[in-house]
């Protein structure tokens, strides 16, 4: 079976195209949805991109989670079907209440752009079945406000219930590329308690074919073109 997986497009998205390709590179049936939609079109997978929704004016998604494709994404997201959010897409499903937590600016103030070191904390997940437990993969980030935030207790409960999925190598590693900005726990993605919905910010579709100069990424979209309607999500 051939998956359908539905790129929303916000005003100021960017990653939109690469997000595209990178689900069409492994098979999936791939096509853009406008904000302002009501409809996923028959779906089985959603991906928010990264971007610059509505140019970041309040905070980071705070405008995009109030388009009408949000309330689709939300009844797709109870339905358990599989919601991928990058960078701005974790942004905007942190304020759609998707996901715990916030991304509030990062620690020194300045927008990072660079690759990162993150580890795959979690391999029974719609999203990294491809990965090995604790697999180290280099892909890159680029945002002003990508630093997890929560309260302690929100924090305590992600760890606990076994909600993060990628973790930044830590900050003052002597080896790879660590933390960019801040994130608590070095947390670069976590997962709601379903386990069907995904936010993380470093870019995947950035480094999903090896023309790119890495195809450490590809295994996201490997692992959610292997999914199959039906199958209850890892948490």
């Amino acid at each position: 079976m051939t998956l359908r997986a539905a790129v929303v497009r916000f005003p100021g998205s960017n990653c939109d195209e690469d997000a595209l390709r990178a689900c069409a590179r492994v098979g999936m049936d791939a096509c853009y949805v406008w904000h302002r939609d009501t409809g996923l079109g028959g779906a089985d997978v959603v991906i928010l991109p990264g971007g610059f929704s509505y140019g970041d004016y309040l905070r980071a998604g705070a405008i995009a989670r109030f388009s009408p494709i949000m309330r689709a994404v939300q009844r797709h997201a109870a339905a358990g079907g599989p919601t991928l959010g990058v960078c701005n897409g974790f942004q905007i499903l942190c304020e759609a209440h998707l996901l715990p937590g916030a991304l509030a600016r990062n620690e020194r103030l300045t927008f990072v752009s660079k690759p990162v070191d993150v580890l795959v904390e979690r391999t029974d997940t719609i999203f990294t079945s491809a990965y090995q437990p604790g697999q180290r993969i280099r892909i890159p980030v680029a945002h002003g406000e990508g630093r997890f935030t929560a309260d302690a207790e929100t924090l305590r409960m992600l760890e606990a219930e076994g909600r993060v999925v990628l973790r930044y190598v830590p900050s003052g590693s002597e080896t790879g590329l660590p933390n960019p900005n801040g994130s608590a726990g070095d947390i670069a993605g976590v997962s709601n308690a379903a386990g069907n919905v995904l936010g993380i910010m470093p870019h995947p579709e950035r480094a999903a074919d090896p023309i790119l100069g890495t195809a450490d990424g590809a295994a996201f979209f490997e692992s959610l073109a292997a999914w199959s309607p039906g199958v209850k999500a890892g948490r």
